[in-house]
């Protein structure tokens, strides 16, 4: 009787996630990539964005994703002011959010008016980012 290898049973859910979207918005090119290409292995499919701005016109153009990874500070638009504009979007507001930044204690006042069901700070582990994803997903 043939038996199923672990290589094709750890390939199917790779596929079962090419249909989750994840927008990540972050400013620093180097961190974008990486976690866009990290998660890309993970078998999702990933749309990058450079402000909360960029990351607005892609939400209108392309579609819900079914998690953002939202940095906090950055240019044209940070963070806290697209957080405000997806909360007041009913189409928008119950995409869960991920939050990764610098210089903020996982505590922190500013943070919990955020709503978001996630923060790592950073620099933040690998692992324990992807896991999130998944958990979050």
């Amino acid at each position: 009787m043939p038996t199923v290898q672990p290589a094709v049973a750890t390939q199917a859910q790779p596929r079962t996630r090419a249909r989750l979207r994840i927008l990540v918005v972050e400013d620093d090119l180097a961190i974008r990539e990486t976690l866009c290409e990290l998660l890309q292995e993970e078998g999702y499919a990933v749309a990058g964005a450079s402000n909360g701005a960029e990351a607005l016109r892609l939400l209108s153009e392309e579609g819900e994703p079914s998690l953002i990874v939202l940095d906090l500070m950055m240019p044209v638009m940070d963070g806290w002011a697209f957080r405000s504009a997806q909360r007041r979007d009913p189409r928008l507001a119950r995409i869960p959010v991920l939050v990764l930044s610098a210089g903020h204690a996982d505590g922190d006042r500013s943070l919990a008016g955020l709503g978001v069901q996630g923060f790592l700070p950073k620099p933040f582990d690998l692992d324990t980012f992807v896991d999130t994803v998944h958990r979050l997903c």
